[in-house]
């Protein structure tokens, strides 16, 4: 089956280009979407969307994602990540909330509205702790503080910035991590493929220059990437795990989830696995725009 193909995007990036090739290697007819120079009506379409199978959001400004896959679902255009997701994963309260709420382990996390709120808990964690920007990706505005003073500078900066969502105060305990965490890509709970990310420093986003290599997907990573990938409403996502501790031959112990990635990158992914990611995705999403052609064939 041929698939008419949108993508979202403001920036084609390596991972756009990955899922670009896969497409028009399988003669699929691709529409870019630039949401830089689109306009969205409140009624119709804009005419280059209107006959695209399904789209797929691959904006970089969370903004953009969250507007974008509203105007689409607005429209009845079949969209991955669907405008639900896109706002639990792009937002950390609703995403722990989500996460919690689905009896996936996370972080123990507070959320407080005044410096003064924060830095009790911050006091009632202890050293160190994290603090964390509500919204945002690729480890940026996170802080590692470890003592009183660095605590109250940090909150202060933070409540001396503009924007309303630097007054949400997001505090979270560390995870003493063994120096790496896990990135695990899936599609609607079904992992693709996962690696480790390895760095000497606290945070190992491959983003940061952290180390990356294959991890094998046990069951029982396999059964929380389920129920986290159905906790925020399923998609194509990338499930981010830390190792709760080791047992004596220094085999994981446990895991605790972070994060769901709604717009997930996996060009690092796909450097360092056997699975091919990009076919994995697109046989994904070929299931996706037969499975939405046969609901909409039944409701006419």
């Amino acid at each position: 089956m041929r698939v008419n193909v949108g993508i979202l995007y403001s920036r084609i990036r390596r991972d756009e280009k990955l899922l670009l090739n896969e497409l028009r290697e399988r003669d699929h007819e691709v529409v870019k979407v630039d949401v830089r120079k689109q306009r969205f009506g409140l009624s119709d379409a804009p005419e280059d969307m209107q006959d695209v199978d399904v789209l797929v959001d691959r904006c970089l400004a969370t903004s953009r994602s969250l507007y974008a896959t509203q105007f689409a679902e607005a429209y009845d255009i079949p969209v991955v990540n669907a405008a639900e997701t896109a706002e639990v994963c792009a937002n950390k309260v609703k995403n722990s909330l989500a996460l919690e709420g689905a009896g996936v382990p996370t972080p123990t996390t507070d959320v407080a509205f005044t410096k003064d709120a924060a830095l009790e808990s911050i006091e009632e964690f202890g050293y160190p702790c994290v603090l964390k920007p509500v919204i945002g990706s690729w480890g940026r505005l996170m802080a590692k503080i470890d003592s009183r003073s660095a605590a109250e500078a940090i909150l202060e900066h933070k409540e001396t910035l503009g924007h309303y969502e630097h007054k949400v105060f997001y505090i979270q305990e560390f995870v003493d991590k063994p120096g790496r965490d896990i990135r695990i890509v899936a599609v609607d709970g079904e992992p693709v493929a996962g690696m480790v990310r390895s760095s000497d420093h606290w945070l190992t986003n491959a983003a940061k220059g952290a180390e990356t290599a294959e991890i094998e997907i046990t069951d029982e990573m396999r059964e929380l990437v389920e129920t986290a990938s159905d906790a925020v409403g399923g998609g194509l996502l990338g499930i981010d795990l830390m190792e709760t501790g080791v047992d004596d031959d220094g085999n994981p112990s446990g895991y605790t989830v972070h994060e769901v990635n709604h717009t997930v990158e996996f060009k690092a992914l796909n450097e360092v696995t056997d699975v091919d990611v990009p076919a994995e995705v697109v046989d994904w999403l070929e299931e996706r725009a037969g499975a939405d052609e046969e609901t909409a064939e039944a409701a006419t």
